[in-house]
């Protein structure tokens, strides 16, 4: 048995396409195009290029891009004041604060400065709930980009054992809470997890969300089962040990080329969405 491939390249393509269309209307009936403002603190430079790389996605599909850059010595005071500042731009429709910030800084303030309805990175508590209450709202764009992905392939959710490794407040979390919302039974796995392997086993859905590199054993995975890899580490390696997984699921996704783009995607789309909320 080989795993069918989830194919986030070819959905975010789809995806992004639709956003273009969007783009393309809300720009000739509002007389200017949908803006997203994204905030850089610091020089790391994988940081950079992810910024680089969002903008020219941006500029392929009719999305304006604001760039505000913060030396690494900026205090949460300075940042938060910037936020703010865009969070009351008429002229901005979305708002995305790369991270991680720099550690002096206090990450979750800076997060709550962003207006909800320029959220389309679904990173503040007001996304959260929204996404735990089944309300209307942005969803954290990894997390949101997983179901969709999903979606693609008419995966079926209800009723089945979703495991997710990985409990961060922008992807572990939210994500359960999606798919808790699509009435599958999810568990969380953490690094205080006792078996983990044990656990993994019984999922008919199993999520990898830790930043470790193949710390999802392929042995562990039922036969059949739908395996989706959200982490990247160094050397293009996922979360999960791939090879071995993809012998025994039935589908899995690839990294790169899985996750990724239907990130990206989904910010862009989000962002469309708040620019139409203005009209």
């Amino acid at each position: 048995m080989s795993a069918r491939v989830l194919d986030g390249t070819a959905v975010a393509r789809s995806l992004l396409a639709r956003t273009a269309e969007r783009a393309g209307a809300f720009t000739a009936a509002a007389g200017r195009t949908p803006t997203l403002a994204t905030v850089l603190v610091g020089d790391d430079p994988a940081s950079r290029t992810y910024v680089k790389m969002k903008r020219n996605r941006c500029a392929a599909v009719g999305i304006g891009s604001r760039a505000v850059e913060l030396p690494a010595e900026t205090t949460t005071e300075r940042l938060v004041a910037e936020i703010t500042a865009l969070s009351t731009d008429p002229d901005v429709d979305g708002i995305l604060l790369q991270h991680p910030v720099p550690a002096h800084i206090d990450e979750r303030a800076a997060f709550e400065a962003i207006a909800p309805g320029k959220d389309v990175d679904g990173v503040t508590m007001h996304s959260f709930a929204a996404m735990a209450f089944g309300e209307p709202g942005f969803h954290s764009c990894t997390p949101g980009g997983i179901l969709r992905l999903l979606d693609a392939y008419d995966i079926p959710l209800a009723g089945r054992r979703a495991v997710v490794v990985g409990r961060s407040p922008i992807l572990g979390k939210p994500v359960g809470m999606l798919l808790l919302a699509r009435d599958a039974t999810v568990t969380y796995c953490h690094s205080r997890t006792a078996d983990l392997a044990a656990v993994v086993r019984e999922a008919d859905v199993v999520v990898a969300a830790v930043g470790k590199p193949e710390l999802v054993r392929g042995e562990w995975i039922k036969p059949g089962a739908v395996v989706v890899d959200a982490g990247y580490n160094p050397g293009n390696v996922g979360d999960v040990e791939y090879a071995a997984a993809a012998e025994r699921a039935g589908f899995i996704t690839p990294v790169p080329g899985g996750v990724g783009p239907m990130t990206v995607a989904l910010l862009l789309a989000q962002t469309v969405s708040a620019a139409e909320a203005t009209r």
